[in-house]
């Protein structure tokens, strides 16, 4: 029951100051907008304030200045270059190089050559 006198009492205030706003929306304009700049003014000063007080005490110790050198340092090793854009080729050339690409071996795959003649006592599959 408590509960439900709070909720009413909240619903109370929050429509009275809606219906003092509309008021001085209505018959006060130009000092309800004035007021409105104002402390919208005032708002983004005082934010701007403690953000550059926070950040300048964040940001002068000596391991975030690592820390930025560290991530400059990565960014530019993994940086990937732009993929560029193939410029046309004229159809002839076009074939020839699909036939060469197609009869190159793979540069990753190798034969290695081993002593084949030799035979083992037992078959190393029956284990």
């Amino acid at each position: 029951m408590k509960r439900n006198k709070i909720a009413y009492l909240f619903y109370i205030i929050i429509a009275l100051a809606v219906f003092g706003l509309i008021t001085q929306l209505f018959g006060n304009t130009r000092n309800f907008l004035m007021g409105m700049a104002m402390m919208l003014g005032f708002a983004v000063a005082i934010f701007a304030l403690l953000y550059f007080i926070v950040n300048r005490s964040r940001g002068s110790s000596d391991e975030m200045k690592k820390y930025k050198q560290a991530v400059k340092q990565s960014q530019s090793k993994y940086q990937q270059a732009a993929p560029k854009k193939p410029t046309p080729t004229p159809l002839a050339n076009r074939k020839t190089n699909r036939s060469r690409k197609g009869k190159r071996r793979p540069t990753h795959l190798r034969v290695i050559e081993g002593n084949k003649s030799k035979t083992k006592g037992k078959d190393r599959a029956t284990f």
